[in-house]
This record gives C-alpha cells, structure tokens and sequence, in this order.
C-alpha cells in the first residue's frame, strides 16, 4: 500500500496498428483516481510496459508486438518521457509481456514461443539479448498451438525464479537465472491440462500460491509455490463461467480471459474477460488455496485486454481495446466487487502502469 498522493502518472500502452497514438502519458488524480490525458510518446505496438530503476531513477521499457520485435527504453525521471537509444532487437516475434529482474530485461516473444534475455547498462538501456529460449512443444487446439507461444515471463517474489507462460504449450516453465553470464536455464515445467492456453499468472501476496489464466479454456488453475525448490503444483482448476468452460461464447465472441490480479491483502482474484466483456470476482480463502466465483460485472467497454490495480490497492483499470477506453472502478473492500468511477477515451489501450 502507497499514499494515494504518491500516485502522479500512469502510462497506457496502445495498439498503434489499430490506430493507438503509441504510449499515451496520464496524470492521475490522487483522490478520485480519474486519468486526465497529458500527452504521448512515439512508439510501435507497445503491447505491455515495465517500469525499473537506474543510475538515472526510474526507467519505463516498451515492447513492440511486431516480427521480428524490439523493446525501447524510456527516461522518465522527467515531466517527458526520454527513449535511451533506439530501439534494441530482441531476436524473436511479436514479444507480448516483459519484466526486470537482477540486472536484465526479459521478454515473452509470442509469435516466436521464445524467452529474451536483454543485459541492462548502468543507464537502464537495453543492450543485445545475451541469450534466446526456445520453448518447444504444442498443444491439440488446431490454430493456436501448433508450436510454442510465449505469453508472459516474469520473477517470482523471491527473485530466485523466473517463470514463462506458454499458450501454445499447455505449460509453465521456471527457469534459474544466471546474472553474471545472463542465461536462463529452465529447472522444471509444469503441465496444464491440454487446450487451456495458459496466458497469464499472478502470485499471491504471501508467495505460496499461484493463480494461472487460461486463454483458450476460461478457467483458472490454482497452483502451490515452493520457492526453495522451484516446484509449481496444480491443485485445483476453478471454471470462471457458470455454463461450463469447452468451446464457451460469450455474447461479445468467444471467452478469452485475458489477465488476473490478486488483491494486496489476498482475499480476492480478479480476472478479465473478453467475450463476456466482464471482470469476474472471485474470494479466497485465508490460505490462498481456495477460490470461487462471487460475482461478474461488466468491464465498462469491449475486449479488455489488460486488467490493472492502482498502487493503492483500492481501483482497478481496464484497457478495453476493443471500444477505445481506459475504464476505471472503485473496489468495495468487504465484498470485492468493483464499481465503474469513470473512463478516459485511449484508442486501442493494451495496458496501463503505474508510475
């Protein structure tokens, strides 16, 4: 938790093939949480955003969600974003997630099934990938898995791990990072029922459990975190819709649950999903184990796309890429049920993060 005055900016991601004006620059009102458009960065399908420090304070990084893709590196210590460089290959396609651990910058290449490792200099620049993982295997859904597809890669709280989730390999793998060579080694990989799609995973708060988002079966699978081992266990799938989870359609297409987010005091699980254009509520047990539906509410728009929690814990943003806005809500802190506050028009939003 952070004093909402502590709150000044966020940053929005944007489809720029979908008529995005790149990475759009926001101030944040510290008591209403209402976004007010400040201006925009140039920048090619900055599908998601990672925010790290340097010698120089905080540096914002960009992926671009092209083939063969790149990441930026982006000074904002000041009122005005400031790239550090242009833009650094990373050796694979359409990279979709990316994150900052000891030193590197990770990236999860969708369009290649492949983890980038990217050494950072002492400003926070980029420098060439020092390594590309590979992820091998498939799954049995006929477009979407013939091969592996990255989707998020990232630390876990401990910072001993880095896990990657793979949609086209039913798979998550954890992998021990070497900072001084900057190579992932991968140290286990746990299985997902075939045709879930993992996309996306959310820790806990207290670092013991693990919450993984199907894509292609709207469910999410409950998983224990040993973090002395490295060890992810699944221990129960909880469906996110009442009528059940194979070949679900929603009124908005098919059901694609896009991203989870775990509250700060871990009673509940909130999930995005597109298709039914919903967040879905779901409460947890003292333990993190147990999880179960509560409640769904519209998302505020059409297809959203990232799912975000503001810094104090106490709203959540949607980007819905679909309809053009960055959606905002009040969560109620007995029931967990959130509700609509307000919207900012962004054209293609894919993600928001806080600075």
């Amino acid at each position: 938790m952070v004093d909402r005055d502590d709150v000044a900016r966020a940053f929005i991601g944007s489809f720029t093939s979908a008529g995005g004006p790149g990475i759009l620059v926001a101030s944040v009102d510290p008591r209403t949480g209402a976004l007010t458009a400040a201006g925009t960065v140039a920048a090619t399908n900055p599908s998601y955003l990672a925010l790290g420090r340097a010698d120089g304070g905080p540096v914002l990084y960009a992926v671009s969600e092209v083939a063969p893709g790149a990441v930026t590196a982006y000074d904002v210590a000041g009122p005005v974003p400031r790239p550090l460089g242009d833009p650094v290959p990373v050796n694979g396609d359409e990279p979709t997630h990316l994150s900052v651990t000891r030193g590197h910058l990770l990236t999860a290449n969708y369009g290649s099934g492949s983890v980038s490792v990217l050494p950072l200099a002492a400003d926070g620049a980029p420098q060439a990938p020092s390594q590309v993982l590979r992820h091998e295997g498939s799954g049995p859904h006929p477009e979407r898995q013939r091969a592996g597809h990255a989707h998020q890669v990232l630390p876990d709280p401990s910072g001993r791990w880095v896990l990657s989730v793979d949609l086209g390999t039913d798979s998550v793998r954890v992998c021990a990072l070497d900072p001084a060579t900057g190579t992932l080694t991968v140290h286990a990989e746990t299985a997902l029922p075939p045709g879930t799609g993992p996309r996306h995973l959310a820790f806990h708060p207290s670092g013991r459990h693990v919450y993984v988002l199907g894509e292609l079966r709207p469910v999410v699978t409950v998983c224990r975190w040993d973090a002395a081992a490295g060890a992810l266990e699944p221990v129960a799938e909880v469906p996110l819709l009442t009528g059940g989870t194979e070949g679900a359609e929603g009124s908005d297409g098919p059901v694609s649950p896009s991203a989870p987010v775990v509250s700060s005091d871990g009673r509940f699980l909130w999930v995005a999903v597109r298709g039914t254009d919903s967040i879905v509520v779901l409460a947890l047990d003292g333990t993190g184990e147990r999880a179960h539906v509560v409640a769904s509410v519209p998302c505020g728009g059409h297809g959203p796309r990232d799912l975000v929690p503001d810094p104090s814990g106490t709203r959540l943003y949607v980007a819905n890429k679909r309809s053009g806005d960055v959606t905002w809500f009040d969560v109620d802190g007995a029931t967990g049920v959130p509700r609509p506050a307000g919207s900012l028009a962004v054209p293609a939003p894919s993600t928001v993060l806080f600075a």
